[in-house]
């Protein structure tokens, strides 16, 4: 009897563990690709990875020139993914944060390696101060030009946020 009652269990537990591999394997045959954003995600721990020299600049004396690093640079041109707070810049345009509007750059909490400008694909969408959002777009660094950010998102799209 006791033999039976383990047999019972391991069919059961096999009936399972099949059924919901098919489940799996169609609901992620189902997801679009850009859902599957894990490979293709960059990180504010790897953007904060930064350098800075200090150099002359005619119009603003000496500027602090920041120095991407090679892992960020690979990422130039391509289609990414990040996730933050959105930061308002003016009445037209935001910025994505590490941190909250009142820790931002802006604040001396953090530095301009924490903020991504945002530039949207379809025009700039209604977002509110703070919101968390997951945002897709074509990273792109900037080394040289001092009235830029150093990251910004072109043709960024919303995937995920309130």
């Amino acid at each position: 009897m006791h033999n039976k009652f383990k047999l019972v269990i391991v069919l059961f537990s096999a009936l399972l563990f099949f059924s919901f591999s098919d489940k799996e394997k169609s609901i992620l045959d189902a997801t679009p690709i850009s859902k599957v954003v894990a490979g293709d995600t960059i990180t504010w721990k790897l953007l904060g990875e930064i350098k800075f020299n200090t150099k002359k600049h005619p119009k603003y004396g000496e500027v602090q020139f920041p120095v991407v690093n090679d892992k960020v640079k690979l990422r130039g041109k391509k289609k990414v993914y990040i996730s933050g707070f959105i930061v308002p810049i003016d009445n037209k345009s935001y910025a994505l944060s590490k941190n909250v509007f009142a820790s931002c750059f802006f604040c001396g909490k953090s530095g301009p390696e924490s903020i991504v400008g945002l530039h949207f694909k379809n025009g700039t969408p209604k977002l509110k101060t703070d919101q968390y959002v997951t945002i897709e777009g074509t990273f792109r660094y900037n080394e040289n030009d001092v009235d830029d950010w150093i990251y910004n998102l072109d043709n960024a799209v919303i995937v995920k946020g309130d």
